[in-house]
């Protein structure tokens, strides 16, 4: 068990997200970088799908109520276990009585602590991710406060190795699947969709200018600033089912990518979908930071989910030495 020392809004449970239940009007929710929760599940010898705490407010503490094991991936927080710093991307014991603190990070936007055999709350609609707006999910549907207790699942992990173990962070790992632009911008990868073709006459600048992620921008999405693109004529919709990575453009012109806890149906022109194997990159870029958004197909979406499979693979296959010295 683990106990909210210290948290701000917005930290919650997540694990995949309840892919299900759109036609009912329920949101995905879930991590909003799947990848870095899926590598800390890895670590522990979790199930991949294993709920975790997702932080993107900081400072945030923990206590460990009993001996465990814990991995941390996704941003940089320079954590630290009793004031000992610890590096990011890396997995380690923890003692009774023993707390970890995050800070703001050094790069990315939200940490994963993953805990051996999982956050053990109660699963709604097949999901134990929080899911704010509807107020279920999660812990009673809301986000982490100090005083919280974190139950963890049961797990088949004793202990890992006493020096811990880490893994190459996927920015670096898969850096030619993943790549930034020569100014450091992520670059996110799309496909032309629905409308796209309303706005040819401002199509190409969608692609060449860079987009600044909006303060006004959150779990359900990332609202894009930058030079309006705007449809040759204005058109009337019916409201279509919506997911994560679908771009529509508002009325004043300035992009909205729906992300984990994106709306189930709205009616705004559709430009593009973001790829969902880029979606993880879009959960590490901090508001107020820019994206470069690169024009992409179907088999382009392959090609990343190829090389993102295969780091995983790799991961699961470098901690096979260990399953029969720690339990994994």
């Amino acid at each position: 068990m683990i106990e909210i020392v210290q948290s701000a809004a917005l930290n919650t449970v997540q694990d995949a997200g309840r892919t299900a239940w759109r036609h009912l009007g329920v949101s995905v929710s879930g991590a909003m970088d799947a990848l870095a929760l899926r590598a800390g599940n890895i670590l522990l010898g979790n199930a991949e799908n294993a709920a975790a705490v997702e932080v993107q407010m900081f400072p945030f503490r923990v206590r460990f109520q009993s001996d465990t094991c814990f991995a941390l991936t996704g941003a940089d927080c320079r954590a630290r276990l009793d004031g000992v710093e610890l590096p990011a991307w890396w997995a380690c014991n923890a003692r009774e009585g023993q707390t970890l603190e995050l800070h703001y990070p050094r790069s990315g936007a939200r940490g994963y602590l993953c805990i051996a055999g999982g956050i053990d709350v109660p699963t709604v609609l097949g999901s134990r991710s929080t899911a704010l707006r509807g107020g279920f999910g999660g812990l009673e549907g809301r986000t982490l406060r100090q005083g919280d207790v974190l139950k963890a699942g049961t797990s088949a992990v004793r202990s890992l190795p006493a020096c811990g173990m880490g893994i190459e962070p996927p920015e670096q790992a898969l850096h030619a699947a993943f790549p930034r632009s020569d100014e450091g911008r992520v670059q996110v990868r799309a496909i032309p969709s629905g409308e796209y073709a309303l706005f040819a006459a401002d199509a190409k600048r969608f692609w060449q200018q860079p987009w600044k992620v909006s303060l006004q921008s959150n779990r359900t999405g990332y609202r894009l600033s930058g030079e309006p693109v705007l449809p040759a004529e204005s058109v009337e919709l019916r409201s279509y089912g919506l997911i994560p990575g679908i771009v529509q453009v508002p009325p004043a012109g300035e992009p909205i990518i729906q992300l984990s806890d994106a709306n189930t149906a709205g009616g705004y022109p559709k430009i593009a979908c973001v790829i969902e194997e880029d979606l993880w990159r879009l959960g590490q870029v901090q508001p107020g930071q820019s994206i470069q958004l690169v024009q992409s197909d179907a088999q382009g979406a392959v090609t990343a989910r190829k090389a993102m499979e295969g780091w995983l693979q790799r991961l699961r296959d470098s901690i096979t030495p260990f399953k029969n010295v720690v339990g994994l």
